[in-house]
């Protein structure tokens, strides 16, 4: 691979680049361009780490070369017309990272949606068989090919808005074969789509039938199946559900155990419902993220500061069950946990296929900034997947990203229903 250093020190490093963006206005979100976690009113950090009237030089499918237009304009006559794209001053972001999804899954559960409509609540639902429960049958009556050709429907619309990394979680198998299927399902659209895919083993999501009044019995045949799974190079990171309609922090704690003795990273759905102490526990064991959080406490916001471990807000979630209890954003900004943002897609609680629609959500819901927002699905969401070289615009990281036919970013946040996303880069080639 190319000296990334060499190209932006010797004399000739305008004439080495496969490609190159010009005449960008450029959402760096780098802390090399003044982009900072957490600003204050008095702050002059730069907003989204931005650089104006700039050029992006591509090489070996990474970012070569960040700087002034001026400095590439004497020497594009080095370049064809084919390896030069003209920005014409709009925006260039980092490609969108979706960071916490159930993309993969067969059946519908639109009878849910109504019956919420009529009073049910989430748990009301999940008594009565539906819910989890209800897409776990159904995915394990799919075939391969259907479920596929189910999913796939779902990635396209998110890549169409820019996504360029996702994360697909398993956990509506609850066995060994669905679990295997579902996390086949994701690396074969990994394999079909210029998208990078990290698969999440989430076996610990809700206690299948055949294990009812036995969830202890359950968590051990979830660790055994991770071991399997793990052997076959199908999990990249191991979730869990921690909830009182679901695992118990202790039950928990065993499934962190197996996938530690496994070097496999860990993160939690935790405080959506109630607080168990679930984030705390994640970020003991050093966790990516905890995701969800409307029950975070101060307590386990310290312990994520300490630990590193990125909170994940799901508007989708707290938009489709109509919640009233928002999640503690001013005092995980008080500590400065990175927030990052997802559309939480799945077939009951977030049918929701839209980062750029969650952007919105999350500024008009949550109250985040549309800085937050931009930064919580680029860079904070790389940080939650573990994902050091994207996310980001500087010398080195992965070449995914977006021009966008933008005026301010900010326009990505407050628009709904356009998608203004004019091309999409990943690993360094166009994929529109």
């Amino acid at each position: 691979m190319t000296d990334n250093s060499n190209i932006n020190n010797n004399n000739d490093r305008f004439r080495h680049f496969d490609s190159m963006i010009i005449n960008a206005n450029v959402a760096t979100f780098s802390k090399e361009y003044g982009f900072h976690l957490a600003k204050q009113k008095d702050d002059n950090a730069e907003l989204y780490g931005q650089l104006f009237d700039a050029a992006i030089g591509i090489k070996d499918g990474r970012i070569a070369w960040l700087g002034a237009q001026q400095d590439i304009a004497p020497h594009l006559h080095d370049y064809s017309k084919a390896n030069i794209t003209d920005a014409k001053g709009g925006w260039v972001t980092p490609g969108l990272i979706d960071c916490h999804t159930h993309l993969v899954y067969a059946g519908n559960r639109s009878n849910e949606f109504e019956a919420r409509l009529h009073g049910a609540s989430y748990q009301d639902i999940a008594k009565q068989g539906g819910g989890i429960v209800a897409t776990v049958q159904a995915t394990r009556d799919a075939s391969m090919d259907d479920l596929l050709a189910q999913s796939e429907k779902r990635l396209q619309a998110l890549l169409a808005e820019g996504v360029t990394s996702i994360e697909i979680k398993s956990g509506y198998g609850l066995n060994l074969e669905t679990e295997r299927k579902m996390l086949q399902a994701a690396r074969m659209l990994a394999d079909k789509y210029p998208v990078h895919i990290r698969t999440t083993y989430l076996a610990a999501h809700a206690l299948p039938a055949e294990y009812k009044a036995r969830s202890d019995d359950y968590i051990d045949a979830v660790c055994d199946w991770m071991q399997v799974l793990h052997s076959e190079g199908l999990i990249d990171a191991v979730d869990g559900f921690c909830e009182n309609i679901a695992f118990s922090t202790a039950q928990i704690k065993r499934v962190f155990d197996t996938a530690r003795a496994l070097d496999l990273p860990v993160k939690l759905h935790a405080d959506q419902l109630s607080n168990m102490g679930g984030s705390s526990l994640v970020a003991e064991y050093q966790g990516l993220s905890s995701d969800h959080l409307e029950h975070l406490s101060e307590a386990d916001i310290q312990q994520m500061a300490a630990h590193g471990t990125v909170a994940v807000l799901l508007p989708g979630a707290f938009y489709t069950l109509r919640d009233t209890t928002l999640p503690p954003i001013d005092t995980l900004r008080q500590y400065g946990v990175p927030m990052a943002l997802s559309t939480d897609c799945n077939p009951g609680t977030s049918p929701l296929t839209s980062l750029l629609l969650t952007m919105n959500m999350g500024c008009t819901l949550f109250y985040l900034t549309p800085e937050e927002v931009l930064a919580g699905t680029t860079v904070h969401a790389a940080k939650a997947l573990g994902l050091n070289n994207k996310g980001k615009i500087e010398v080195g990281c992965d070449a995914d990203l977006v021009i966008w036919d933008i005026a301010r970013p900010a326009d990505l946040c407050a628009q709904m229903g356009l998608n203004p996303a004019q091309h999409v880069m990943y690993q360094g080639q166009w994929r529109t």
